[in-house]
């Protein structure tokens, strides 16, 4: 949705402040980039090197700036259209990579399997405020450097949603575009209505590895999204403010976007400066501390004012469980989100600082969401709105319940929660007393075990198969 109400970070005079220190770090700081490829391409268009060490021209940037797609169309995987990636349009999904994850019906933290991803993807395609689908989980179950494809095989069987993954290399992300491909028909169908966003990331600070750089120069080859943001500690690997963080994020996010420009001008491509402060006192990263959606929203107003799609996050928590901090936490990002126009949010369903999915938050998420969205619907005004006629019929001490005003608008006027609990106190406990979370976990197991995702054809699930048993042949030789 685009919210009709927004906050405002940064003036535009601290946007171009901002943005001069992050050229000028390109500049005269310079970065270093570990692929001879990358850095040779970079000094045939007019940087230098000396080695990894590369300084890249503010103009240089500038030009790319220019030529990136100020807009991202992404299609479904039935290659409907869905997320349109611009201006203060927000779209909200899981985030990708958890170590453990909660077992929808155990409760257990563990390990999780393959068919965590595929659940992930299931849920996501069943929650209406949930636009697009990550993994939730790191496939701990399967071939330990095969994560990355069993992890896309699972998803794209269960969710006709777009994804967003990522790639531990090179070669694991050309499996992971080979399954997409399978689905969309052939790589160039992919690219015409791309599903999948690839996202890559270099190491803060202003280090840009050569797995990092190679999966940049292999989307851009297929011409589906890049997306390129660093995953910053403010006061560990970049500033302790959140200035000079949105400095250095923005020099990496530019480093990936002047590759993905020089080999292909106008390459759908998404920027981001992601980043969490160190907590001096855990030495933990907060992904619900204010500095974090703060870091984020002001990257979201710079990215928009120079038009590049932006990376966004909410729906995380350091809570263990589903409680009161992480309905705080959730909350307050998810507005921020919102208000700020985030273009791609992703981590909803994050809990115990990023290291556990959970469905169950998942679903609560979704919730938030909505309540969120309607928030940040804001109040329309308009004559049939404010009704004189209707005031006047009902008169002083009337009813409005019988309104045709109110037949008209109550469904949309109104928030109607899913989950949130309105009933009178002995309706709840004669249903069994649930707490938020109980109830959430009900619901995703009437997902998992009753929710029907349309079935890939024989021949594209045959293609598929082909694909990860070459991957499986690749990593025995």
């Amino acid at each position: 949705m685009k919210s009709r109400l927004k906050v405002e970070i940064l003036t535009d005079q601290e946007k171009d402040e901002i943005l001069g220190a992050a050229f000028t770090i390109l500049e005269e700081t310079g970065v270093n980039i570990y692929y001879d490829k990358a850095v040779e391409l970079l000094v045939e268009n007019g940087c230098t090197a000396d080695g990894v060490h590369v300084k890249i021209p503010k103009q240089l940037v500038k030009d790319c700036i220019r030529t990136a797609p100020k807009s991202i169309q992404m299609y479904d995987r039935d290659g409907k259209e869905s997320m349109i990636l611009t201006g203060r349009n927000t779209y909200f999904g899981a985030g990708p990579t958890c170590c453990f994850f909660i077992d929808p019906y155990t409760g257990e933290r563990r390990k999780p399997q393959k068919q965590d991803a595929a659940n992930a993807a299931k849920v996501q395609d069943a929650l209406p405020h949930i636009d697009y689908a990550m993994s939730l989980c790191m496939i701990a179950d399967q071939t330990e450097d095969l994560a990355d494809v069993h992890e896309v095989d699972a998803m794209l069987r269960n969710t006709k949603k777009p994804i967003c993954t990522w790639a531990f290399n090179a070669s694991n992300l050309e499996y992971v575009l080979k399954l997409c491909a399978a689905v969309a028909g052939s790589e160039e169908k992919m690219a015409e209505k791309p599903f999948v966003i690839i996202y890559s990331e270099p190491t803060s600070p202003l280090k840009h590895t050569k797995e990092a750089m190679e999966k940049v120069f292999v989307t851009t080859k297929y011409g589906v999204p890049t997306l390129y943001t660093p995953g910053m500690i403010m006061g560990g690997t970049s500033p302790v403010t959140i200035a000079g963080s949105l400095a250095v994020g923005l020099a990496d996010t530019f480093v990936g976007l002047v590759i993905n420009q020089i080999l292909c001008p106008g390459a759908p491509f998404i920027g981001g400066t992601s980043g969490t402060p160190l907590d001096m006192a855990t030495m933990h990263t907060p992904y619900g501390a204010p500095s974090t959606s703060l870091l984020l929203g002001a990257s979201n107003e710079i990215l928009r004012y120079i038009g590049i799609p932006s990376f966004d996050m909410a729906g995380a928590t350091e809570s263990k469980v589903v409680d009161a901090q992480a309905g705080i936490e959730c909350s307050f990002q998810t507005i921020m989100s919102l208000l700020t126009g985030g273009n791609l949010v992703h981590d909803c369903g994050f809990t115990d600082i990023g290291l556990t999915g959970s469905l169950t938050m998942l679903y609560v998420c979704n919730e938030i969401i909505g309540m969120a969205k309607r928030y940040c619907d804001g109040v329309a005004v308009n004559e049939e709105r404010i009704g004189l006629e209707y005031i006047d019929e009902a008169g002083p001490g009337g009813n409005f319940m019988a309104s045709e005003q109110t037949m008209e608008y109550f469904k949309t006027e109104f928030y109607y929660p899913d989950i949130l609990e309105r009933r009178s106190y002995e309706a709840w406990e004669a249903d069994g007393s649930l707490t938020m979370e109980q109830r959430a976990a009900k619901k995703v197991r009437t997902i998992l075990e009753e929710y029907k995702v349309e079935t890939l054809s024989d021949d594209i699930l045959a293609k598929m198969d082909e694909v990860v048993r070459a991957a499986e042949a690749s990593v025995k030789k």
